[in-house]
């Protein structure tokens, strides 16, 4: 993935994941959906994220622990695999901690195309970690975005965003608090990690028309937002029974309003309906964006090298053969 990314740069695989994103939400009747499987430790969260259409199922492992950055590690590593759905064999396995940065802020980037604002040209980045900037890249490739104001608690953090960023074609503004990042921001992304009820932004510092992307919010008992701003907005999800347990919408009632981005984007249900909406954007991240991911990933990268994984027994059905010979099972055993 580093010498992809390298070879290709950013920008022009963004292009590319986001044509394959939307692809795939258009065709979101084809698939087999579930909510991801997830494993919860006072830590973080290990999860198993499943799905398949009739030709290729994908799965991915990915954690979320927001303390391993004390101990040097990621906040979030994960791999995954693409199968062929007719044999079951494995047809890739691939790096997806990368890959899941990208199709991250691929996926905000495509929501933003039918939610924000047409003409958008700001937006606020609260939490600049590791996803910080494809985000800022992502929202420049598909609207145009040209200025980029940049916040985080940690000061290190904002300093790491703007020297990754710099000579990239944006306006970088480091602001000193939330509120004089959010004033004014066409577009507001908060990607903060800590695995708590943390209220990032409070209703008194969003403004009418402005398209809110939350993507840190993204388990059980972990949101960004204030409740009274998602009361407020018209809220635009990826897979309503997994963003109902996860999102920020686990914070309203059961009947509370949501619409599946995948409807917006086939013209079956609106997006922005005016100027004055507060759209949100309640991104937890779903097992088809992955899929779209290592489909993608399957192209580009060709063949790669071959990994001895799977036995090739010249009978099929003598598994236990081409481990042993039969002389060797029998000495075994005797």
């Amino acid at each position: 993935m580093a010498d992809l990314l390298r070879r290709e740069g950013p920008e022009p695989i963004l292009r590319r994941v986001i044509a394959c994103l939307r692809a795939d939400f258009l065709r979101w009747p084809d698939f087999d959906l579930a909510p991801r499987l997830a494993s919860h430790s006072a830590g973080g969260v290990i999860e198993l994220m499943p799905i398949a259409d009739a030709r290729l199922y994908a799965f991915k492992f990915v954690n979320g622990h927001p303390g391993n950055t004390r101990l040097g590690k990621q906040t979030v590593v994960a791999f995954g695999v693409l199968a062929d759905v007719a044999t079951g064999y494995p047809l890739l396995m691939g790096e997806m901690s990368v890959l899941t940065a990208l199709r991250t802020a691929a996926t905000s980037a495509l929501a933003a195309s039918v939610l924000a604002r047409p003409g958008s040209r700001s937006m606020a980045l609260i939490g600049t970690g590791a996803q910080a900037e494809f985000q800022a890249l992502a929202f420049q490739q598909t609207l145009g975005i040209d200025e980029i104001r940049l916040f985080d608690v940690d000061p290190a953090a904002v300093a790491k965003a703007r020297a990754n960023l710099d000579h990239r074609g944006l306006r970088l503004v480091c602001a000193t608090s939330v509120a004089e990042a959010v004033a004014g921001a066409d577009i507001v992304t908060t990607a903060t990690a800590d695995k708590t009820r943390a209220t990032i932004l409070t209703p008194d510092l969003v403004e009418p028309g402005q398209h809110l992307n939350a993507i840190g919010g993204d388990c059980p008992g972990k949101t960004e937002l204030h409740p009274g701003i998602v009361a407020g907005a018209r809220t635009f999800v990826e897979y309503e029974p997994q963003t109902r347990a996860e999102g920020e919408i686990q914070q309203m009632p059961a009947g509370y309003p949501v619409t599946e981005l995948w409807r917006v984007l086939r013209g079956d249900a609106p997006g922005r309906v005016s100027p004055e909406d507060i759209t949100l954007f309640d991104s937890v991240g779903f097992a088809l964006e992955d899929f779209s991911a290592l489909r993608f990933l399957w192209e580009i990268a060709g063949a790669g090298p071959s990994l001895d994984l799977i036995p090739q027994p010249d009978d099929p059905k003598d598994l236990f053969g081409s481990v042993f010979s039969r002389g060797q099972a029998f000495e075994r055993a005797a």
